[in-house]
Order: structure tokens, then sequence, then C-alpha cells
């Protein structure tokens, strides 16, 4: 259910700075969403189209580039992408680790008319 707040705060966002520009019409939101971020991308598309209807960013498509998780052993610094059931380092094993990527969820981009 976060995923309505979350896609609310996105719409204004994109409307703020659309209009700003002036813009007539939004036609795409680029969005990029961490693996580990807990955003459903169907979620945001489905209250995106409720709660845009009426504005100018009625029918924009929405764009996902999904960023996979990945992480940084501090035993050794290798950078790798855990698996499912293992988070252990696969170069010395160490589960002592730091999410480098996968939490993201922001707005990349907009494209206006």
């Amino acid at each position: 259910m976060h995923e309505l707040a979350i896609t609310q705060s996105m719409l204004d966002l994109v409307l703020d700075e659309a209009n700003k520009t002036g813009a007539a019409r939004v036609q795409k939101i680029n969005l990029v969403l961490g693996e580990m971020s807990g955003i459903a991308g169907d979620c945001v598309q489905f209250y995106f189209d409720y709660l845009s209807k009426g504005t100018n960013a009625e029918r924009a498509t929405l764009s996902f580039r999904k960023i996979p998780t990945q992480a940084r052993c501090h035993n050794c610094e290798e950078v790798f992408t855990p698996k499912e059931f293992d988070w252990s380092c696969p170069k010395c094993h160490n589960v002592s680790l730091e999410i480098t990527a996968g939490k993201e969820l922001y707005v990349e981009s907009i494209e206006v008319e």
C-alpha cells in the first residue's frame, strides 16, 4: 500500500517540474527502482493511472529501470550480487557487507511536450 503515497509524491514532483518549464503535457516518466526498494512497478502503474486522471500527466508512459542488488564485502572489498539465500562473500565467505546498489527509488527524467 505504500506505493500509493510514493506514486502520489512522484506525480506531484513530475507535475511541479513540468509546470516550471511550461510543458503542455507529460509524455513519459523514467523511474529507477532498486530491487530492494520494496516497490512493485505494477502497483505504481496502477496508482499512477488513477492519480494522473485530469492532470497533464494523464496517459503518460511510465518506464522502469530496475537496479539489481549489489554488495561489497567489508573484509576483502569484493563487489558481488548476493544470491537469494546466500549473502556471504563469494571470495572470502565473510558475511559483513555493505549494500552498494539496489535501494534506489527516484525519477530519472521526464519527457514533456
